[in-house]
Parts: structure tokens; C-alpha cells; sequence
């Protein structure tokens, strides 16, 4: 027996085809980018300093300011916490060398979110008779920055941030 194999016709590649899957290719390119573009400009927060040019010349200014702050040598301390209502608050206790309440000073509270800018909250602070600074806002759980400025006579005279955990 004579088993005689017949060629297999091979499919020839015509000028369509190369068409055809020239415009395929660039079509997911660009279906990819567009997606990935959408993501970046939905998700994209914002930037920590809107001029990093003027927080360069700034920088002596912030030097300065950073010295004078250490030598007023002042105990300042945030506590946040939930109420039974669900809101956080926020408490804060500011007092100098000889642990005295300062007085005369206007706190500036917020909460940075680390990772979205469009979360950051400000909290409304209240003086209350001891001598501290009370408010509340609705903030969600995590991790948060405490950001406070402390002023004193329209200018700032003590500036503090550091991590807190709201349960």
C-alpha cells in the first residue's frame, strides 16, 4: 500500500490580512492606553506642594521658623477618639516649658489622608476652660496625619504633624 501524503495548503498571507491585524494591534494599544490614562487622572490626588521652585525659596524662611519653635520648647499633644455619637474627636493640649495651658493661641487642626489629598479633613477646634482645644468632625477609620498650626497673633508659631490611628 501506497500511502501517498497530500500537501497541506498552507493559508497565504494576502495584504488584508496584514491589515487586518496591523489595525488589531494598534487597536489594543490604544484601548490599553486609554484605559491606564483614565486610571492615572481619576486616582492622581494631587501633589504635597503645588511650586516645589517656591517651597525651595521658602526654605530659609521654614529653617528660621523651625529653630524659633524649638526654643519656645512647648509639650503639644493631639488625641483623637471616637464619641458614642460615631464622630471623631479630636483634643489637643498645648503647654509651655513649665507645663502651663498657653493661652493667647488659635489652633489650626487637620487630618491628612497619606494616600488621597481629597480626603484631608479640617476639624473646628474649640477652646475649652482647661485650657485645651476641642472638635469633632465625621472622619473615616485609618491611618491619618495629624497636621496642627498653632498662631499666634495672625502668625504662625508652632507647627506639628504627626501619625494617628482612628479606630
Amino acid at each position: 500500500m501506497n500511502a501517498r501524503a497530500t500537501p497541506h495548503k498552507s493559508r497565504e498571507i494576502t495584504g488584508r490580512t496584514v491589515l487586518i491585524c496591523f489595525m488589531g494591534f494598534f487597536g489594543v494599544v490604544a484601548a490599553v492606553n486609554a484605559f491606564m490614562i483614565r486610571a492615572a487622572v481619576t486616582t492622581f490626588a494631587g501633589t504635597e506642594t503645588a511650586s516645589a521652585y517656591r517651597a525651595g525659596l521658602a526654605y530659609k524662611e521654614e529653617e528660621a521658623a523651625a529653630a524659633a519653635q524649638a526654643a519656645l520648647n512647648w509639650q503639644v499633644e493631639g488625641r483623637i477618639a471616637r464619641n458614642t455619637a460615631g464622630d471623631a474627636v479630636l483634643t489637643v493640649q498645648i503647654k509651655d516649658n513649665n507645663g502651663v495651658p498657653v493661652r493667647g493661641i488659635a489652633v489650626d487642626a487637620r487630618l491628612v489622608h497619606p494616600a488621597s489629598a481629597r480626603l484631608d479633613q479640617a476639624v473646628p477646634l474649640t477652646r475649652m476652660a482647661d485650657g485645651s482645644f476641642r472638635g469633632s468632625a465625621e472622619i473615616a477609620a485609618g491611618q491619618w496625619t495629624l497636621s496642627l498650626d498653632i498662631e499666634r497673633d495672625g502668625e504662625r508659631v508652632y507647627r506639628t504633624k504627626s501619625r494617628v490611628m482612628l479606630k
